[in-house]
């Protein structure tokens, strides 16, 4: 049987702030997100299972990807937690604020292939991560590909 792509998209709003740039960005903002994951596997073959002819229910991935990533990230802040933006992130969480500490720049860049990780991690054994794409802005964003990553 063939292999199958399916992609899903989704949307959360996230801040960061990237410490050390040398451009606006450098300054606590947001943006509104959209991830689209694609994954590949072979349709489910057999008439008796629940979910024949699909490779993934869109619902099973929709749950993976809102555990590991939106839930998490959906109006939340992410700082460098190797940076002195721990301080601020400190003061924000202690005023009640959401904030995610991340051992990385938190680039689009950098988070794909966080989200990356978190979403293979969580997939059912025969179906696997194809590839992901977080735009960031209408005309920015960044891709990740299974292929690019052996």
């Amino acid at each position: 049987m063939s292999q199958i792509r399916i992609t899903k998209q989704f949307s959360f709003e996230t801040g960061h702030a990237l410490y050390g740039y040398d451009g606006k960005c450098k300054n606590v903002h947001g943006h509104s997100y959209k991830l689209s994951v694609t994954v590949i596997g072979t349709p489910i073959t057999d008439n008796t299972n629940v979910k024949f002819g699909m490779v993934i229910d869109f619902s099973d991935l929709k749950k993976i990807v809102r555990e590991e990533i939106v839930d998490v990230f959906d109006h939340a802040t992410v700082f460098n937690q190797n940076t002195p933006h721990v301080e601020l992130a400190n003061e924000l969480k202690n005023r009640g604020h959401h904030v995610i500490l991340v051992d990385y720049q938190p680039t689009s860049e950098n988070m794909v292939v966080d989200f990356a990780k978190k979403i293979q991690d969580r997939l059912p054994k025969d179906i696997q991560l194809h590839s992901l794409k977080l735009q960031e802005t209408e005309s920015s964003f960044a891709e990740w590909y299974a292929s690019d990553n052996l």
